[in-house]
């Protein structure tokens, strides 16, 4: 089932590790606010650290349309329980490519990768499964991953 529960609303899954590199949840947020204005319910899939910025940052959930942990979005992936429109995990990494192609393979759809940090590029080149990919160099500053995201994410989420 997709969307709010077959309410027929578009949603995505925004997929959240460790929150070690500090534009991660800027980046989140700013993912949530794109995806709305595009009709598109953002629902982040995370870590206790990750989910806590995101809830400290956005208390009444302008942005974010709900929150659920990491290991329960992926064990409800892979019991068929739960499947979203948009699958968008934010990496920066190996962890991080290991969660895309988990969710890739469960999903059985292509993800859209946002591979951020100084590794970016290396972080990129190891993926070798079905994903799209919006990379920038984002440490500390998040406007370089702003300026990706404003550039391709109205294409990605007309054409799912």
């Amino acid at each position: 089932m997709t969307g709010e529960q077959g309410r027929g609303e578009r949603e995505a899954a925004l997929v959240l590790g460790c929150p070690q590199v500090p534009v991660q949840a800027p980046i989140a947020l700013y993912l949530a606010y794109s995806l709305r204005k595009r009709g598109v319910r953002p629902v982040v899939a995370g870590n206790q650290a990750a989910r806590m910025q995101l809830e400290v940052s956005d208390p009444l959930h302008h942005y974010v349309g709900g929150m659920v942990d990491l290991d329960s979005f992926i064990a409800d992936l892979a019991a068929g329980k739960r499947k979203y429109d948009y699958y968008i995990p934010l990496v920066h990494n190996d962890a991080g490519v290991t969660y895309a192609a988990t969710v890739q393979s469960l999903a059985g759809t292509k993800v859209i990768m946002v591979i951020f940090g100084e590794k970016f590029l290396e972080i990129a080149d190891t993926v070798d499964f079905p994903a799209e990919k919006i990379a920038a160099k984002a440490v500390h500053n998040p406007m370089p991953m702003k300026k990706k995201i404003d550039e391709v994410l109205p294409w990605l989420v007309s054409n799912p």
